[in-house]
């Protein structure tokens, strides 16, 4: 780059939120988005490329496979043809039994509403323990992903920072971002999605950027 880059200017470029990049309308504010972002978060949880997890997102788009019956009436051999369909090969088995387990879940205990599971959840915390509680492989990672963008429609979802997030922020000195995007003017969604590429796609890489905070 030939110049250093604000970090409103790094904001701007880098901070496209995930849901909005694959087409998915969070504020919308229906059951039908929110599912579709959970799918994709769930995706996005497992160590693999970034690439495959939104080829795989978009395969089971292609094959219309978005909704809580859709995934569970396509059934495990037909979840496992469409990961691998997609590249999600090295966890398609694991992956398929997780999806059926955890959108089993949903359905049983809220009626494959997010909204129900919201709105019985106490805080922040509770939220964050109904949404592991939905099924194994539902931990840290993917929590954190899913309820990073959910912050655009849900007050009590207030995300820990993932690993790759620490790093950014440890990286720009930043000690609290939510007082950061106050302070800056910035959007705390578009501020963490970026802080996230800027780990994944610089700091990782040891690709040097001059960043201005």
């Amino acid at each position: 780059m030939k110049r250093g880059l604000r970090i409103d200017e790094f904001v701007e470029k880098y901070g496209e939120p995930y849901s909005i990049k694959l087409g998915i309308e969070l504020t919308s504010g229906q059951n039908e988005e929110i599912v579709k972002w959970f799918l994709a978060s769930l995706l996005y949880g497992k160590p693999i490329r970034e690439s495959s997890a939104t080829r795989t997102y978009l395969t089971f788009k292609a094959h219309n496979l978005l909704s809580v019956d859709a995934i569970l009436n396509a059934g495990w051999d037909r979840l496992v043809t469409v990961l691998d369909e997609g590249g999600y090969v090295r966890y398609d088995f694991s992956t398929a039994t997780k999806l059926l387990n955890v959108f089993g879940e949903l359905k049983n205990r809220y009626e494959g509403s997010f909204w129900k599971l919201y709105e019985s959840s106490k805080d922040s915390r509770d939220l964050e323990l109904k949404l592991k509680a939905l099924g194994k492989g539902v931990g840290d990672t993917t929590v954190s992903i899913f309820l990073r963008d959910m912050r655009m429609i849900w007050e009590k979802a207030d995300p820990k920072p993932t690993p790759l997030m620490k790093l950014a922020i440890e990286h720009l000195g930043i000690k609290n971002t939510k007082a950061f995007a106050v302070e800056r003017g910035l959007d705390l969604v578009r501020l963490e999605t970026a802080l996230l590429r800027l780990a994944k796609d610089f700091i990782k890489r040891g690709k040097k950027i001059d960043l201005k905070i």
